[in-house]
């Protein structure tokens, strides 16, 4: 354990969210809920303005939306997340080489290991901690200057204390946690606020009467590993205990996501079982883009009732991220297990990872085909009618989605349906801007790549400032 708090562990505030307002001057401010437009989609992120509605991450959002039914729903665009992400990277890995992402918008820093390292050992204790703060101080307004993003920090000995102190630390915060005071900081908290306790430890746990970090203490090395086996039980106590002596890795390439839950009572039930496979999916993949990744093998774990353990996996033609594609192979997978006796465990993950997506290609060529054979289907006892022209694919125009139009500029939808597409023409860098409406397929509307969060940066397109300024003020509607 480190005698000066020199790891760092910094957490973007509601980072797609953010990352929208940030695009979006007309929603600064602005309850903001960013995720699944579907039936079955699920909340992302959530902006601060929309969390004191209760809406939170991971909520279905067909419940987002009756807790804060005008907020601006809108899709992902990860483009703009990883783009914003760079930034913010490439800022930590100036402060040091030691930098482990855990995200698009999360990571350790080890500052021993940079450029400040020789001072820090050399600097009494209370010079230290000044200059420690200092630098991620200095850290924070660089953000802000760069992306126009906030930042939470937490500044500690360990990773574990440093992302206790950035969760203090929330929202656009820094907290520092001096090393000897782990216990004093842990004790009274939910034994949820250790990494590696999910719900089903909790549970264990909790039946045996252990509900904050300080009763898991007082209980002892020897009773948590009963509870919860050796390797698990050491790892629980030794930092409900403050021990942390984990190094900051960097560049951690993770080889697959994959998420997982134990049932109290087996699944005996085909449709129960599907169900559960569907929503460990769409954990997997919320998992999946928030670390910015994509992957090409879809694999499926069962433990069945007496214990032995099977995967079943299916490689893709090229990586995705794409929930729909993610969910339908493993539904494919689960249906060819046997579930005879019950299953106590279901896991879902995704391997063969690569930084790039091909959702786009990829997750429309699937439903495509699914279209084609259920037309086929459809009309096989009739003879198609000849036709002298193919109609052109209808476009689909998505909330948020980044769009350029030939006289207007750069801008983003606000929402389509009946034909028709209402878009914002405004800019990261002008003031709200004017709304207006167009046909589905009219020709002058194209959809564009993300704009950077702040003028001059690299990704600025030639001329965007001066078509931005001819429709980016004023904020009331208009048609066109």
């Amino acid at each position: 354990m480190r005698s000066l708090p020199s790891i760092i562990h910094l957490d973007m505030d509601a980072f797609f969210a953010a990352v929208e307002q940030a695009s979006k001057p007309s929603l600064r401010g602005k309850p903001v809920i960013v995720g699944g437009l579907g039936g079955r989609g699920v909340v992302s992120t959530a902006s601060y303005e929309a969390r004191k509605f209760g809406v939170h991450s991971a909520m279905p959002m067909a419940q987002a939306r009756r807790l804060c039914p005008n907020a601006a729903f809108l899709a992902g665009r990860f483009e703009a997340y990883r783009r914003a992400s760079g930034l913010v990277m490439g800022l930590l890995r100036e402060l040091s080489p030691l930098v482990q992402p855990l995200s698009l918008d999360e990571a350790f820093v080890d500052l021993e290991a940079g450029p400040y390292g020789p001072v820090l050992a050399e600097a009494e204790h209370g010079t230290g901690e000044r200059l420690l703060l200092a630098l991620a101080e200095d850290l924070r307004a660089d953000i802000v200057e760069r992306t126009g993003l906030t930042a939470s920090v937490g500044v500690a000995g360990s990773k574990l204390m440093a992302k206790i102190a950035s969760e203090q630390a929330k929202p656009d915060g820094l907290v520092l946690i001096e090393p000897g005071q782990e216990r004093a900081v842990l004790g009274p908290m939910p034994v949820r606020a250790l990494p590696g306790i999910g719900p089903a430890t909790e549970q264990v746990l909790r039946r045996a009467g252990l509900n904050t970090v300080a009763e898991l203490a007082e209980a002892g090395e020897a009773e948590l590993v009963q509870l919860l086996g050796k390797a698990h039980g050491v790892g629980v106590h030794a930092m409900s205990i403050g021990l942390d002596d984990r190094p900051v890795v960097a560049d951690q390439d993770a080889k697959s996501v994959s998420v997982e839950d134990t049932f109290e009572v087996d699944l005996a039930d085909r449709d129960r079982v599907l169900r559960e496979v569907e929503a460990l999916a769409l954990r997997c993949v919320r998992r999946l883009r928030g670390a910015g990744r994509s992957g090409r093998t879809v694999v499926l774990k069962v433990r069945r009732f007496d214990f032995s353990t099977l995967t079943r996996s299916e490689t893709l033609r090229g990586p995705t991220d794409d929930e729909a594609v993610v969910v339908e192979t493993a539904r494919r997978l689960a249906s060819q297990v046997d579930i005879t006796g019950g299953v106590r465990l279901l896991g879902v993950g995704v391997a063969q990872l690569a930084d790039y997506t091909q959702e786009d290609l990829f997750a429309q060529a699937v439903r495509e085909e699914a279209a084609a054979e259920a037309e086929a289907g459809a009309g096989a006892a009739e003879e198609p009618e000849p036709v002298e022209e193919q109609a052109a694919p209808v476009r689909r125009w998505l909330p948020g989605q980044d769009v350029r139009h030939a006289e207007h500029g750069p801008g983003w939808v606000q929402g389509s349906g009946v034909g028709r597409v209402t878009v914002r023409f405004e800019t990261p860098w002008s003031g709200p801007g004017r709304v207006r409406t167009f046909r589905i397929d009219d020709p002058a509307l194209e959809p564009a790549r993300p704009l950077p969060l702040r003028q001059g940066w690299p990704g600025v397109e030639d001329g965007d400032e001066d078509e931005a300024g001819a429709e980016g003020v004023g904020d009331g509607p208009g048609e066109g």
